[in-house]
């Protein structure tokens, strides 16, 4: 039996009902970063946590579990297109609205000088790699550090502790792609 994919269908209803992670959160009453772990399936609530961010929207149990979400079938995504998922000094653009049904999660990233993804590593299942466009960025994986800079690119097991950072006086722009779409 395949696995359902909580954090998709939520993310999914959450969208179709016009609503922000932080709108959502505040009308189930739950912090921010509940609904951010479970979208991104980083952590599985428990049915009276999920029940409580559901009556936020609203939507019953059953409702939930019966909706299946349309794979997203657009092949082209024009710039303006692309939709912000990050916040603050790092924009993560994501190409197509659903990652539901996708195995792969495609971003235009672009960090202002000086930011940093956190000084607590990310940890999480997959693989990711990218391609430095502008900038400089620092980019720790486990206890290996490089600068790279136009044209140079990562790659490494997403279960590694890893960190980016903007270094210079510049933004910095990278394409990324990760599988499993996990960000």
């Amino acid at each position: 039996m395949d696995a359902i994919d909580i954090g998709g269908r939520l993310r999914q209803l959450r969208l179709a009902h016009g609503l922000s992670q932080r709108q959502l959160a505040k009308r189930a009453g739950v912090t921010n970063s509940t609904v951010s772990l479970i979208e991104a399936n980083a952590t599985n609530p428990s049915v009276g946590a999920l029940k409580r961010i559901l009556d936020g929207l609203p939507v019953g149990l059953a409702e939930f579990f019966a909706f299946e979400p349309a794979p997203d079938a657009r092949v082209f995504f024009r710039a303006d297109e692309l939709v912000e998922i990050g916040k603050g000094p790092i924009s993560y653009r994501q190409v197509g609205e659903s990652l539901f049904g996708r195995a792969l999660q495609i971003l235009k990233e672009c960090y202002q000088p000086g930011a940093d993804t956190g000084q607590v590593p990310l940890i999480h299942e997959g693989e990711e790699g990218g391609i430095v466009l502008s900038g400089r960025l620092e980019v720790t994986v486990g206890e290996e550090r490089r600068i790279l800079g136009p044209g140079d690119a990562y790659y490494f097991e997403s279960r590694r502790p890893h960190r980016f950072r903007c270094v210079g006086p510049n933004p910095c722009e990278v394409v990324s792609a990760c599988t499993p779409p996990t960000f």
